[in-house]
């Protein structure tokens, strides 16, 4: 490595991100760490995002225009251009909280065993109204690797990453579609130890555009196929096609907005308890995807007693563990 590289190059893959670029860029710009090169790859937009991205004048950043290659191919592209030592992940449309960087590159350095380091987050909608805090609930390497990975012990916006433990992993598996930093973590593994600092690093924003469907509409087959991927650590064959069909039928703007609804609707109800907000979200998701029982369900327990929404809360959550 050029003795002149950074240390870190935050990765940030961006597509038809206009509404929330500029905050995303310059939450990274204003880093109180600055060794870092902030390389971008516009994967296709088609709105703004691609001159958004140019009017900018800073050394530390180069903008990588595509065709639309898709959020895993572009990772991967990353990797390859990358020339730091370590690799920050981020979205297009996420804040990174001002001392993210140095927090984590003063815990990677004085900890050289460790090749991966993530932490909490807070999470708004998409005006950018805070929802909930976030806590990842594994914090040291013992702690994430007594999971199993049977859930995704990383926030993907908020990790940095050892460019050379990503190499060695393969980078992202290009056919684990929506949960492939799910996977990579389980393969990282391998390779070194794992921590999360136990506080917010950054603010993840959802939006009907970007936001994962909730894993309960996409079905227990679904469900099942990635349990086990995630435990043989690769998509099989037949995996791979049941996805590309399960994502062909189900990624579609109203599909795609009715899960984020029902999913404010259900952070609205556990996590603040503001069961009138929370019924305004619920009756969209009904309206838009009637067949959906989630919604309905909700809005049917939105009117009990705030005792009773935390003990089903608290019930839910210990059913998920």
């Amino acid at each position: 490595m050029n003795k002149a590289d950074p240390l870190v190059t935050v990765l940030l893959p961006a597509y038809n991100a206009e509404d929330y670029i500029n905050d995303s860029v310059d939450s990274v710009l204003q880093q109180t760490f600055t060794d870092f090169e902030l390389l971008v790859i516009n994967d296709g937009s088609t709105d703004r995002t691609g001159e958004l991205l140019e009017a900018y004048n800073d050394e530390r950043m180069t903008v990588v225009h595509q065709e639309n290659m898709g959020l895993v191919k572009t990772l991967n592209k990353g990797i390859g251009l990358a020339k730091g030592k370590y690799i920050a992940r981020f979205d297009a449309d996420d804040i990174c909280y001002p001392d993210r960087f140095k927090k984590q590159i003063d815990f990677l350095t004085q900890n050289p065993e460790y090749i991966i380091v993530g932490g909490d987050a807070d999470y708004t909608d998409e005006h950018n109204n805070f929802i909930f805090r976030f806590y990842i609930g594994q914090y040291e390497d013992e702690e994430i690797r007594a999971t199993g990975f049977k859930h995704c012990s990383f926030v993907h916006s908020s990790v940095m990453v050892l460019k050379q433990a990503l190499i060695d992993a393969g980078g992202y598996n290009e056919r684990a579609i929506t949960f492939e930093d799910h996977l990579l973590w389980r393969k990282i593994s391998e390779f070194g130890k794992l921590k999360n600092i136990k506080e917010p690093l950054i603010r993840v924003r959802f939006n009907p555009a970007s936001v994962t469907i909730d894993e309960k509409w996409r079905g227990k087959d679904f469900a099942a196929m990635k349990r086990r991927s995630i435990t043989n650590g690769d998509v099989t064959d037949e995996d791979y096609k049941f996805l590309v069909r399960t994502l062909k039928e189900q990624d579609f703007t109203e599909y795609k907005k009715a899960s984020y609804h029902s999913m404010l609707g259900k952070k609205y109800l556990w996590n603040q308890h503001k069961p009138a907000v929370a019924r305004d979200h619920l009756r969209i998701a009904m309206k838009m995807m009637p067949n959906k029982p989630e919604p309905y369900l909700l809005y049917i327990i939105s009117y009990l007693p705030s005792s009773w929404v935390k003990h089903l809360y608290n019930f839910a959550k210990s059913r998920s563990k």
